[in-house]
């Protein structure tokens, strides 16, 4: 499924992410040198309705047409196939963000999907050439801040987060993203540069992007508490197969509150209001934590059809759009998680949960 093309075919940087079909054949891994090695990889468009990634690049990549980059650049460019239809991903295809080998190399490529060997092809060849750092570019769909995501807790990962913004993430669930996987070869982040095609959210992406080409080096000293806002995904909220879920319709097995998505980012206190179930008997919610057990009890409550929120937290990816509801889920659950004053670099989390 894999291409691998050293440079970029003529008129490519003229194409809108929809329109990529035209000119490549699948996902693609370029190879284009720089003055610099080890090259940085850059993950777009894993997902096809999150054009962010593409437009930044061929933004950065138009500037250099005549000029050699500073830093050589692996660039892989993803589901063009749910690009060209404006979808996360088709209903054949497995979420391009999930297919990464965990840990790296734990894979028979012959007992595979297609899309995971095509992915460990990837993951292979980066291994083979040696890498600087991995950046996998994406969008959201609710009303989510700009911010970067880590799944190690060490400085350089730390750093080249806050290059993009204060606000950092750290998750080691789902299984099979990225960069999860592109951590065992050097420092790694997920950006989310909020909604698509919002000038604000490419013009971010272009900033970082152009600073991690010109970078030299990662800092590898200790971040402390004042140089970052540091939150830890503790759960994944998903909706319990065969359940219906909308909005403004009392008919449906869960009715979520119109503005849920303006709950992202906030810190909810007990017995938030997140919806209605038409069946009051269990909670239509499938909550998994990072040791992947079913804590929905833990974070959630029935209050007669009322569903609401059992202690404080704080929620991420909240989305009104029904169909990345069921293709990924409802939303993630985060704690802050504190950086001490003095740090040698790598930080442990807490294990288990704060009862409160």
């Amino acid at each position: 499924m894999l291409t691998i093309r050293q440079g970029l075919p003529d008129g490519l940087l003229n194409l809108q992410s929809h329109e990529l079909y035209t000119k490549l054949d699948g996902p693609t891994l370029f190879q284009i040198p720089g003055r610099r090695t080890p090259p940085i990889f850059i993950s777009v468009l894993l997902h096809g309705n999150e054009p962010v990634g593409w437009n930044a690049i061929r933004e950065i990549l138009y500037r250099y047409q005549n000029k050699t980059l500073p830093r050589a650049l692996s660039l892989f460019v993803g589901n063009i196939e749910a690009a060209r239809y404006h979808q996360r991903h088709l209903e054949n295809q497995p979420d391009f963000n999930r297919i990464w080998p965990s840990p790296a190399g734990n894979i028979h490529t012959d007992e595979c999907i297609p899309e995971q060997g095509m992915a460990y092809r990837v993951y292979e060849t980066m291994a083979e050439t040696g890498l600087f750092a991995s950046v996998d570019v994406h969008n959201n769909t609710g009303l989510n801040p700009h911010y970067a995501c880590v799944n190690r807790l060490e400085a350089p990962f730390l750093h080249l987060a806050a290059l993009f913004d204060r606000t950092v993430i750290y998750f080691t669930r789902p299984k099979g993203v990225l960069s999860l996987t592109f951590s065992e070869l050097a420092p790694s982040v997920t950006l989310e540069c909020g909604q698509p095609n919002c000038a604000r959210g490419e013009a971010h992406a272009i900033e970082y992007l152009n600073a991690c080409l010109n970078l030299t080096e990662i800092p590898a000293h200790a971040l402390t508490r004042r140089d970052i806002e540091l939150f830890h995904t503790v759960a994944i909220v998903r909706i319990k197969p065969g359940i219906s879920v909308g909005f403004q319709d009392n008919e449906l097995d869960l009715q979520l509150i119109d503005n849920i998505d303006h709950l992202n980012f906030n810190e909810l206190p007990l017995n938030t209001l997140i919806g209605w179930q038409r069946n009051s008997s269990s909670i239509v919610l499938r909550t998994i934590d990072e040791q992947d057990q079913d804590v929905s009890e833990r974070y959630f409550h029935l209050d007669g059809q009322a569903l609401r929120v059992r202690r404080p937290v704080m929620p991420s990816m909240l989305t009104r759009n029904i169909q990345v509801i069921h293709q990924d889920c409802l939303c993630y659950l985060m704690e802050r998680l504190t950086l001490p004053d003095s740090a040698t670099g790598i930080i442990e989390p807490a294990t288990g949960y704060i009862e409160s």
